[in-house]
């Protein structure tokens, strides 16, 4: 008995320190996070009040993109794209290992395509900065491998908090983007707590956050649960169609054969076009669209697509930006234009655009429900949350990020290879018929067989 006590107390004592361990470390990262993302708020605030005093600011899009595309590829290259993206790879693929030249060279290019008008958000920089920042810290002080991912990770979870002011969406953002379908659950404390230190600490050096104000009566209705139901649907269908978009672009970017500077003048000039054609409302970070479709303003219906398409260019053109905030504005018009069609709520509708998207297209469903809450209050919640479960199903095994790794099976009818990443999964995923297992590019043929023949 006295040597099963003293195990006892041996087991509750090693707890123990490792929580008082973590606590301390995800305390700093969340100080080191959130005094970066403050830094980075202000010169960004700063930059862009300057730049767009200017009237037509944007035709120096060009000259911006390739002189990012060319500092990226030559100094940094894992800077380029959207940084959460990069931030994924690097905990799967190099053990949390972020270079920190990373830090300035993100911070300079996304400066400068947020300001003078690329179409991204700030908060995958904030991320990726943040995560440097930790991983900077883990090799100065000669932690683990495994320690170095958690404090990568708490750097995600804080950089997401610090621009959303969203302590409880960011920390689980953080723990559930790296997998489909699965929660670190050993990084959600130190999670939280980097995530919560962070968003004080930008809070109290001036960074100020935006909550939305839903007027929704709780009151059960079987057509609204409905119609809520086919949101979830549209969402997911459209959250596919953004990721195949998004990855069509960058790809088409890679198949010419031209220099960084000459594809950055390229891409710079077709945003350029596409401004004159549409207006300045699609460039930067478009919150000032996002607050007219939750105050009840006219929107576009197709002004989903036309972000989306710009936002495709800039990242795949030498932009430098987040992708979430896009997935924000093309979730919330898009909302818009359902509602719209079906004589609802338009301010509901884009909520549940805003949360869906994010749900089905990154695969953090949980992330997007507490994000409602954060967001637009417990009222709307319930039918919110509905909608991102749909949205997350219908999404299929694909994903924005897609260096995210497959861990779950949305439904034993499709069946992914377990632990291989998103990005080219199609040609390992098997098909469960009644009487066999086919590949998807046999399913595809019988299918075809079957309707033409």
């Amino acid at each position: 008995m006295p040597n099963k006590t003293l195990r006892l107390l041996t087991q509750e004592s090693i707890i123990f320190l490792s929580i008082f361990k973590w606590v301390v470390l995800s305390t700093l990262i969340g100080l080191i996070v959130g005094a970066s993302t403050a830094f980075f708020l202000y010169i960004l605030k700063l930059s862009s009040s300057v730049v767009s005093s200017y009237h037509y600011y944007f035709l120096a899009l060009p000259l911006v993109m390739a002189l990012c595309f060319f500092i990226t590829k030559k100094v940094a290259p894992d800077a380029e794209g959207h940084g959460t993206e990069k931030v994924i790879r690097a905990v799967h693929q190099n053990s949390g290992r972020i270079r920190l030249r990373v830090v300035p060279i993100k911070l300079f290019t996304t400066i400068m395509t947020l300001a003078f008008g690329g179409s991204v958000g700030k908060e995958g920089p904030c991320a990726q900065i943040g995560a440097a920042l930790a991983s900077g810290f883990s090799q100065l002080f000669r932690f683990s491998a495994e320690d170095r991912k958690k404090l990568v990770i708490c750097g995600i979870s804080a950089g997401f908090t610090a621009v959303f002011g969203t302590p409880i969406a960011g920390a689980i953002f953080g723990v559930e983007v790296l997998f489909m379908g699965n929660l670190l659950y050993s990084v959600l404390l130190p999670s939280f707590i980097s995530g919560m230190m962070s968003f004080q600490v930008a809070s109290a050096l001036g960074v100020e956050h935006h909550y939305y104000s839903i007027p929704f009566a709780e009151v059960f209705n079987l057509k609204f649960f409905i119609l809520t139901g086919i949101a979830g649907v549209f969402f997911g269908l459209l959250s596919v169609f953004t990721i195949r978009t998004v990855n069509y672009f960058e790809r088409f970017s890679k198949s010419l054969t031209m220099t960084p500077i000459i594809k950055g003048l390229l891409g710079g000039t077709a945003l350029v076009v596409l401004t004159f054609i549409f207006s300045t409302d699609y460039l930067g970070l478009g919150l000032t669209t996002i607050d007219h479709a939750f105050s009840g303003a006219d929107i576009l219906w197709y002004a989903f697509i036309i972000k989306l398409i710009m936002t495709s260019i800039t990242l795949a053109f030498g932009g430098s930006g987040g992708i979430l905030t896009p997935l924000f504005f093309i979730g919330t018009t898009a909302g818009v234009a359902f509602a719209k069609l079906f004589g609802l709520n338009t301010a509901v509708f884009a909520a549940f655009g805003f949360v869906s998207i994010l749900s089905g297209a990154a695969n953090t469903p949980l992330a997007a429900c507490i994000l409602a809450v954060e967001l637009f209050g417990p009222a709307i919640t319930p039918y919110a949350t509905i909608a991102c479960v749909i949205s997350f199903f219908m999404t299929g095994y694909h994903s924005i990020f897609p260096s995210q790794v497959l861990s779950m099976q949305k439904t034993t009818s499709v069946c992914p290879d377990k632990g291989r990443e998103v990005e080219g999964s199609d040609s390992h995923i098997n098909y469960h018929t009644r009487k066999r297992i086919v590949t998807g590019r046999q399913y595809a043929k019988k299918v075809f067989r079957s309707r033409y023949f």
